[in-house]
């Protein structure tokens, strides 16, 4: 049996999957092309892009950093956060815009890094035994890297511990997918599971409440009981949630919508569900219970 690691807390940084050293070689010309595997064979290391995404990531001490290329023109600027042994390259903005994909916005600033560090489920568990409230996504046959990232930036932002998803059916994290989730994949979870069935099952073992989100629901989400343990499993705009995934929650509930386009995109479906879950604990911190 593989030896167990320590439980993930939430609100920390992601651990980095290299051993790799950090930093990279002085200034230079952009080389592209260097997304080989890492020396540990977590996988290969790509960029990430965008300011808010490559500051995050340098500020996660459990990131590897392999080069930081920056615009001459962003070079006026406050030096990003992270270890002093990362040395900025000043490229030309045409330089970065090879290293990145085409048409990617990367606001002058890109870092080419090692990937995180995978969690388990039972890592995350472990790390919320003790936590009265907490709140987790699961997200069923959601294939789009932007709208995953987006799905974290909301996380992130509303306090939840993790977001799950099938192993062989979403997306491997890329550029895009950190570019929308705007740093949040250095403080959310993003848990790779064989099954979001037998994922939902070990939830429930966990004290967690299982809440599948469908517009066919019989009952609005703002009338379920969001204070506690709480795992919400969205699916994809048109194919929703598949029928195991759907059956094996404790309960089903919509989100209600008045206008003329019925469902929501998953990802702003997620960021309505997680301001649900925060404003009902928020009620609840202050005696008012929940409605």
């Amino acid at each position: 049996m593989a030896k167990r690691k320590r439980p993930f807390q939430s609100g920390q940084p992601i651990r980095a999957a290299s051993t790799a050293p950090a930093g990279g070689p002085a200034a230079g010309r952009a080389r592209t092309g260097e997304t080989g595997p890492g020396p540990s064979g977590a996988g290969p290391a790509y960029w990430i892009y965008g300011t808010h995404a490559v500051h995050a990531a340098l500020a996660n001490p459990r990131r590897r950093i392999r080069r930081l290329l920056m615009a001459r023109e962003t070079v006026a600027g406050p030096r990003p956060p992270g270890p002093p042994q990362v040395q900025a390259e000043i490229v030309e903005r045409t330089a970065l815009d090879r290293a990145v994909p085409a048409g990617a916005v990367h606001q002058g600033i890109a870092v080419l890094v090692e990937p995180l560090e995978e969690l388990d489920l039972d890592e995350v568990l472990d790390g919320l035994a003790g936590a009265q409230s907490a709140t987790i996504l699961l997200l069923d046959q959601v294939t789009d890297p932007q709208n995953i990232g987006a799905v974290m930036r909301s996380a992130a932002a509303l306090g939840a511990a993790a977001v799950i998803v099938p192993r062989h059916h979403a997306p491997q994290v890329t550029g895009a997918l950190a570019k929308a989730a705007s740093g949040a994949l250095e403080h959310v979870a993003l848990v790779r599971v064989g099954n979001i069935a037998q994922a939902i099952e070990r939830l429930k073992e966990s004290r967690f409440w299982c809440v599948a989100l469908e517009g066919e629901a019989g009952q609005d989400l703002a009338a379920v009981d969001l204070s506690g343990r709480v795992a919400l499993a969205l699916g994809a705009e048109g194919p929703g949630l598949r029928r195991l995934t759907r059956e094996r929650c404790d309960l089903a509930a919509r989100l209600p919508t008045a206008g003329p386009i019925a469902h929501l995109n998953v990802s702003n479906a997620a960021a309505v569900a997680l301001y649900e879950c925060a404003r009902q604990r928020g009620a609840a911190s202050k005696g008012g219970g929940t409605k």
